[in-house]
Parts: C-alpha cells; structure tokens; sequence
C-alpha cells in the first residue's frame, strides 16, 4: 500500500481509538497492532502509541475542562502510583522478545475486548464517594500494578481504571473518565521517557496516529456517547479477532 495512504489511515485509526480511549478504554487493541502491520518491531510499535495516548490524554484533559468536569487531586496521587509502576512495565516491554510480545498482544486483545462486551454495568448513582482512609491506600497499591500493565502494554488500561475507581472509590462514570485521563497523563510520561531512551520511538507515525488520538479524544470528552455503542462494540469485536490471529500466526 502506497506511504501516503498508509499514514491517512493510522491517523483515521488513532482517530477512532480516541474516541474509545476517552469513553471508556482499548483504542490501543486497534493502534497496536496497526503499527505492528505498518512494519514496526513490537518494542518500537509499543513506544510510538504512546505518543498519540499522551497527546491524546491533553485534548481530553481540555475538553473535560471545558464542559466543566475537572479532575480532583485525588488523581494524582493514583497517577504517580501508576508512574512508579509504568517505568517498571516499560522495561519489561522493551525486553521481552518480540514472538512473545505479540502473542501476548493477541491474548490480551481477546481477553480485553471480551471484558468489554460481558462486563457487568455499573451503577454509582447517589453512593458516597471513597476517597481516604483504607480505600485511598487500596487504590493506590492498585495503581501501582495498573501502572506496571499500562506501561508494559497500555491496551486496555483505561477499562480496569474506569472499573478500579468506580468499584473501590464509588466514583460516577464521568467523574471517572476525567480521573482516568489525568492518570494516563501521569503515568505514560514515564513510560516515553523508558521508550524514548531505549530508541523504541518511531516520531513520525507517532504523531500522525496523535492526530487522530487527539482529535477523537477531544470531541469524545465534550460530547457523551451513547449511540452507537452497539456498533463499536461489534466493530472491535471483528477487527480485535482478525488482528490478533494475525499477530498470533506471524510468529
């Protein structure tokens, strides 16, 4: 496929994981592997989405902010915990064989992806918040280890967060949309910098798979989603399957 179109077509793919990145999380199930096909090592391909989650995680950030909904400080406490765990995550990733690597993308595809379909909906209407005491340090033990996983791998991150801060801290679905932005933000600082300095970075497909990151996510975070969630359901549902075979019998 010519260069040009290969590129438009990461940007509409990052564009869409943005999307589902911000409203709840797995966008990574379709830009991994995408880079993966675009000719990059999985180390590399791993580093470079991380660009797209990072510029995508300030458009949300801002767009959350413009409609009023800012993240409590209680994010960040949970952001540098996942911090702490991402450098960790990132290292595993970038030395772990690249035949491992994929095989492991392809299990966790169907495993995330499957969560996503059957998981349970939740429900935090008029429940009290729990953000101190026990449950402020059980989150933050938790996060630690989402961390390690985000930055190891970032596919999927986002619904074990939303699931982490709606089941142990009782937090609403939007409330926990921001937070999870915020600790995204945090944490993969510290995976780039362990991609970036280990020169598994590909710049240039990472910042056109950040515009379309962005875009979605900006346009995600102001406007709720609702409709068509069926439909992305069933769309990721086949394209996680395909790709994950794919990745599975390539090595």
């Amino acid at each position: 496929m010519n260069e040009t179109l290969l590129l438009v077509l990461l940007a509409v793919v990052g564009f869409i994981a943005g999307v589902i990145n911000t409203i709840a999380g797995g966008g990574s199930l379709l830009t991994l592997p995408m880079l993966i096909f675009m000719g990059l090592p999985p180390a590399m391909a791993n580093g470079t989405n991380r660009i797209g989650v990072f510029i995508q995680c300030i458009t949300s950030i801002a767009g959350f902010k413009s409609k009023g909904i800012k993240p409590s400080s209680f994010g960040l406490y949970l952001g540098i915990s996942a911090l702490i765990g991402s450098i960790l995550g990132a290292q595993i990733a970038i030395d772990i064989k690249g035949e491992t690597f994929n095989r492991i993308l392809a299990i966790v595809m169907v495993v995330v992806v499957g969560f996503m379909v059957f998981k349970p909906k939740l429900n935090t209407q008029n429940i009290i918040e729990r953000v101190s005491g026990k449950h402020l340090w059980i989150s933050i033990v938790v996060f630690f280890f989402i961390g390690i996983y985000g930055g190891f791998i970032q596919a999927g991150v986002g619904i074990f967060i939303l699931l982490a801060l709606s089941s142990i801290n009782h937090f609403s679905l939007v409330k926990s949309n921001a937070i999870k932005v915020l600790i995204v933000f945090i944490y993969t600082l510290g995976a780039l910098a362990v991609f970036i300095y280990n020169q598994q970075m590909h710049f240039l497909y990472g910042f056109i798979l950040a515009i379309g990151n962005a875009t979605g996510g900006w346009i995600a975070s102001r406007w709720s989603v609702k409709k068509g969630d069926g439909l992305v359901k069933i769309f990721l549902i086949i394209m996680v399957i395909a790709m994950s075979v794919k990745l599975w019998l390539d090595n």
